[in-house]
């Protein structure tokens, strides 16, 4: 006899799981088979789509293989690679590791259609449980903290997907979903977990709403609070929309329009307006999961086609992400990919005949969701808020990074490692290059409130190629005033900005300004130093004046030339060769600190450390 609790529970678990997979494997193409873009994007995409072929390949073994036993063994490969990546260490090992889980994962889900399981309850009771647990961990996901809390929470939720996984497939029914109703599993994960259910991206809009200064986000009194609120009413319109009891035509086009609206305003917004995109992309999506529903079908025919369909999804999945973030490194227009994907998962959704009425009794569980995650958020890092002088007055230290997105150079999400390099140099003020908070292909962290949490300094944030990828400025000093100026791409395909601070130090002041010039294809960043360099001029106003950040130039390159023209000092001239670049053998000079001429620079440093690909630069600066 049937359990629909029992088989949405598993299908549940397999979807945290795979979630969990993807957020690892997906950062991993990138700064382990990618080596940070020095390997050509194609040969990048063809290793990933490898993955998804292989899967493809299964699926015609599945009927005479006997889908319920490839669906255990499966799931059991997904659930020992999940608990494996806590054992990696990084590197290759964590690469294929990673791979291996995905190609058992899609082999899972394959299997799991094949013998008729519904997945519409499965799927949002797993998405709503991935969203509280990524909550409870601050975004700071448990493959990378790797103590035993870690181990015991992951090997509790493999060891329960593991009991669950015969009685998923083990069922009776005298109908099937049809593909559809698993092809939208792939597009409906992608805009879950880039969009509605990420708790980084939620942060990240409530730090614009409620800190936002002239387009820069910070974090403001009730953030943590509002995060909470914010996921938590994501998972309940979630559980709302595939609640309703009577899904048709009305349903139908509420769907497409939310969804359509929600994800065009996510691709499209630089600030606050991403708190409205959560929401209605999350209606949305529940409400064209109950528009697709179950339709009735045999459940003994259309075994391939539904195998078919949910790897098809997946890859829609795949090919979706690659063409929104690839973009940030070959340079085309990506805020199309979002609602074009919601476009596919509104038409699929739509079609008729629409399904019948879903028993109400396997939709429990989704109030208690929608609880856990709520608490859940109010433990997600929000970032110091309180100012207080630490320097000494006229004097201050001030440390430059590119964190690269917080990976170090083993692939592995290295907070400990930035923090420790970062706390050690005592800064006072700290210049972030790189800081993503959201996204899906770094593994959804909000990587600038985890480092903020963890130095106790609050931050301000300006979004350079989108609203969550950018440069930050940490200090506990005074804030006075701050700007921000988009700087023009000039060929280059990541965007860049100045953000500018001016910082109050016991009677004097200080204008700091943070940026990462992004040279163009076989050329340097001459006419983005330019535009800096002008910014810096206009914003300090006379003020004594520092510019740091990732330069990609180095002494003696026209763009380095720019600053000292424009009369600004080379901050290490005094020690160098000071060489940043790559972090394990450092043979470039694109960090920098140029100050003015009434700021002096003693006590420079660039300590070795793996955290990044870059080293970081510290200095302490006098004003005179």
């Amino acid at each position: 006899m049937r359990r629909p609790f029992l088989t949405a529970a598993g299908i549940a678990l397999g979807v945290v799981l795979l979630t969990d997979v993807l957020r690892v494997w997906l950062p991993s193409i990138i700064t382990i088979f990618g080596q940070a873009a020095s390997t050509p994007a194609e040969l990048m995409g063809g290793f990933a789509l490898l993955w998804f072929v292989g899967a493809f390949a299964v699926v015609p073994l599945l009927r005479p293989l006997g889908p319920r036993g490839v669906a255990v063994v499966a799931g059991v490969a997904l659930a020992g690679c999940r608990l494996g990546l806590l054992a990696t260490g990084g590197g290759q090992a964590q690469l294929y590791v990673a791979s291996a889980g995905l190609l058992a994962g899609l082999v899972w889900l394959a299997a799991t259609a094949v013998t008729g399981a519904a997945p519409a309850h499965g799927l949002v009771l797993g998405l709503a449980a991935g969203t509280a647990v990524h909550a409870a961990v601050g975004t700071f996901d448990l493959t990378w903290q790797g103590n035993p809390l870690a181990w015991s929470v992951i090997a509790l939720l493999c060891l329960a997907f593991a009991v669950l996984l015969p009685g998923v497939t083990n069922h009776t029914t005298d109908s099937a979903p049809g593909p559809a109703a698993w092809f939208v599993v792939g597009p409906v994960l992608l805009l879950w977990t880039m969009v509605a259910g990420s708790p980084a991206l939620a942060g990240t809009a409530v730090s614009y709403a409620l800190g936002e200064e002239s387009g820069i986000a910070g974090p403001a009194p009730g953030s943590a609070l509002a995060t909470a609120v914010l996921s938590a009413v994501s998972v309940g319109l979630l559980a709302a929309g595939a609640l309703l009891p009577r899904p048709g035509v009305a349903v139908s086009v509420a769907a497409a329009l939310t969804l359509c609206a929600g994800t065009a305003v996510f691709a499209l917004s630089w600030g606050s307006g991403l708190v409205a995109a959560i929401p209605a992309t999350a209606l949305g999506l529940g409400l064209a999961l109950r528009a697709s529903g179950l339709r009735a079908g045999d459940p003994t025919t259309g075994t391939r086609q539904r195998g078919f369909a949910a790897v098809g999804g997946m890859t829609l999945f795949a090919v979706a992400a690659v063409l929104y973030y690839a973009s940030y490194d070959i340079g085309y227009p990506n805020d199309w990919v979002p609602p074009a994907v919601a476009v596919v998962v509104a038409v699929i959704a739509g079609r008729p005949p629409y399904p019948r009425v879903e028993p109400a009794r396997s939709w429990a569980p989704l109030p208690v969701a929608v609880v856990a995650t709520l608490a859940a958020g109010l433990l997600m890092p929000t970032g110091a808020r309180g100012t207080g002088t630490t320097a000494t007055p006229g004097t201050v230290r001030v440390v430059a990074y590119n964190i690269r997105m917080g990976f170090g150079l083993d692939g592995r999400f290295d907070l400990a490692g930035l923090t420790a390099a970062i706390a050690a140099r005592r800064p006072d003020v700290v210049l972030l290059s790189e800081v993503d908070r959201a996204w899906l292909l770094n593994g959804g962290h909000d990587t600038l409130a985890l480092l903020a949490d963890r130095l106790d300094m609050p931050y301000r944030f300006a979004p350079a190629a989108d609203a969550v990828w950018g440069d930050a400025v940490l200090t506990r000093l005074p804030v006075v005033y701050t700007a921000t100026s988009r700087l023009r791409a000039a060929g280059a395909p990541t965007g860049a900005q100045a953000l500018g601070v001016v910082l109050d130090l016991g009677g004097k002041e200080l204008a700091v300004v943070s940026t990462h010039l992004q040279p163009p294809p076989d050329d340097g960043p001459v006419s983005q130093a330019r535009e800096v360099a002008a910014f810096a001029r206009g914003f300090a106003a006379g003020r004594p004046l520092v510019v740091g950040g990732d330069l990609n130039t180095q002494p003696g390159d026209p763009a380095f030339a720019v600053f000292t023209d424009a009369g600004l000092v080379d901050g290490f001239a005094n020690d160098r060769p000071l060489p940043t670049s790559p972090a394990d053998a450092p043979r470039e000079q694109i960090d920098h600190l140029l100050v003015s001429p009434d700021v002096g620079v003693t006590e420079v440093e660039a300590p070795r450390t793996e955290a990044s690909d870059h080293l970081p630069v510290s200095a302490t600066l006098t004003v005179f």
